[in-house]
């Protein structure tokens, strides 16, 4: 059977949360060389453990994906990198703007913003070099469904997919493609922590949304640049 990504260079940032871990062993089942970021030790050797035979073609870096120097100096060592998925990201919300924690801002654009900001900084000049790439942001739906008390989150991603969108018309004709994908609630372990009386089944899984990270980032969608895609 074809593998799409065989001989591939992948880079999964978050690639053991929620989401990322489902992303790189859907990467890895497609044949291709996975760089996983994590922050625990525990969370990359459940990865490890998942990953089964494919294991050899795993990578574990613990970069901190805020640190930009940190990150030109990863891409700097590992020179080639096809396809870039930026699975940070956090949440933060139910109550008012004026009620919420002032931190709460900065904790969501650090996350959700900067992360994308930093590692685009990064790893596109290495794909310009390549003439070829592309890179899947991991946004939300709350980027353009604006629910109430979650005003640092909502503008925390809608700035993330203007800032792709941006991007990508940078990008444009340079063989490197950007897009976004718009999650609503993941049916992930923390998210059912903090919502145990949801219908988890309505909720899309990791590995459903992977799937469609895979198609964005294949030749099959060579046509798809500076999208926003529901999922």
């Amino acid at each position: 059977m074809e593998q799409k990504f065989a001989g591939k260079r992948v880079l999964v940032a978050g690639g053991t949360g929620g989401l990322g871990r489902s992303v790189s062993l859907a990467f890895l089942e497609e044949g291709a060389t996975v760089l996983a970021t994590y922050r625990g030790q525990e969370e990359f050797d459940a990865l490890k453990n998942a990953a089964g035979a494919n294991v050899s073609r795993l990578e574990g870096h613990g970069v901190n994906v805020l640190d930009e120097a940190v990150l030109k100096g990863f891409a700097a060592e590992h020179g080639r990198l096809d396809v870039l998925v930026n699975a940070v990201g956090g949440y933060s919300a139910g109550a008012p703007l004026w009620e919420m924690d002032g931190k709460a801002l900065d904790q969501m654009l650090s996350l959700n913003l900067r992360s994308g900001y930093l590692l685009a900084r990064a790893i596109v000049p290495l794909m310009l070099k390549q003439g070829s790439g592309a890179i899947v942001n991991v946004a939300a739906t709350a980027a353009f469904n604006h629910m109430a008390s979650a005003a640092e989150y909502v503008a925390s991603k809608a700035a993330a997919v203007a800032m792709i969108d941006s991007l990508a018309a940078d990008l444009k004709g340079t063989g490197v493609r950007a897009n976004s994908i718009l999650p609503s609630i993941i049916d992930t372990e923390a998210n059912r922590k903090a919502m145990p009386d949801a219908d988890f089944s309505k909720w899309p899984k990791p590995a459903e949304i992977a799937r469609v990270i895979l198609f964005l980032c294949s030749d099959d969608a060579k046509l798809v640049h500076g999208a926003s895609i529901p999922v």
